[in-house]
């Protein structure tokens, strides 16, 4: 028989499963977009109807700018964290495999259970303010999680420390690969360690900070279960997310059209970010 019928025949199930649930489900989403869809799905097209009512709800547009706030920062801090972390094991230190394990662990923990130990950690009655005031400093005070202005810090903060050790790891394969001749030389004439980093290792790393990049941009568009463990969209609606409207819009709410029309959007997004590395990708591997 064939082998290559025979690997068809052996992928055709999963290629199947991921036709239909994937992108099956996501055509029928965007056409429920376009649809009266309410508490169930209703055929009854409207056009664009869904996406210009979703254009005017302020929560809409509150979960936007959350998202620009949480992306911007949960990226920022993620690659500058994980890059510094990447050097400082780079240094040949002692015990290298015990503090990679210790960085690398918190990816091994699933979002519900970070956003569960972190909403203890920054309950002001049981966390790190209670903790403090224990030990005699009364006056501390730290708390964000109540705050409606800087809850949505509270959430940078958990899927910072959630994450960096994926983008250390990134950064630790990256450093790895620079060819040491150059940094032998520029040792040689006597270069500073930082300026080796500065101006030859790090221009280098180009490729993995776009690939860190998209794996982060497309984890914060989709931020959903981390949020809801942690402050469950609140103090009010100050922690809403994309993924959290979507959410409340289609099944608590039931305008089902409406939460439609927002997963769409925010696939977009992340086809904005995801396809042009793809192209990038395809292309260099066609070069190589």
């Amino acid at each position: 028989m064939n082998k290559n019928f025979l690997a068809k025949l052996f992928l055709s199930p999963s290629v199947i499963v991921t036709l239909v649930c994937v992108y099956g489900y996501i055509f029928f989403t965007a056409f429920l977009s376009f649809t009266a869809s309410k508490s169930i799905p209703n055929f009854t097209f409207v056009g664009f109807a869904n996406y210009e009512r979703l254009m005017k709800l302020d929560l809409w547009w509150l979960s936007v700018s959350n998202l620009a706030i949480f992306g911007s920062l949960f990226i920022l801090c993620a690659l500058v964290l994980g890059l510094l972390l990447a050097i400082l094991i780079d240094q040949k230190i002692r015990a290298e495999s015990l503090f990679r394990s210790l960085f690398l662990y918190p990816l091994a923990l699933s979002l519900i259970v970070t956003g569960t130990a972190w909403k203890w950690l920054l309950d002001p009655g049981v966390g790190i303010e209670n903790t403090i005031r224990t030990l005699g400093f009364e006056s501390f005070n730290f708390a964000w999680i109540k705050s409606n202005d800087l809850a949505i810090y509270c959430v940078v903060i958990a899927a910072v420390w959630q994450t960096t050790g994926f983008v250390m790891a990134m950064f630790l394969a990256g450093l790895r690969g620079v060819d040491s001749e150059q940094i032998n030389a520029a040792k040689i004439d006597g270069a500073p360690t930082w300026q080796i980093y500065w101006r030859i290792i790090i221009p280098q790393l180009g490729p993995v900070f776009i690939s860190a990049f998209v794996v982060m941009a497309h984890m914060a568009i989709k931020s959903y279960d981390l949020v809801i463990a942690l402050t469950n969209g609140g103090p009010g609606r100050s922690t809403w997310l994309p993924s959290v409207f979507m959410y409340q819009f289609t099944y608590a709410r039931d305008e089902m059209g409406v939460g439609a029309a927002s997963s769409v959007l925010m696939l977009l997004a992340t086809a904005i970010i995801i396809i042009p590395y793809l192209i990038r990708e395809l292309r260099q591997a066609k070069n190589d």
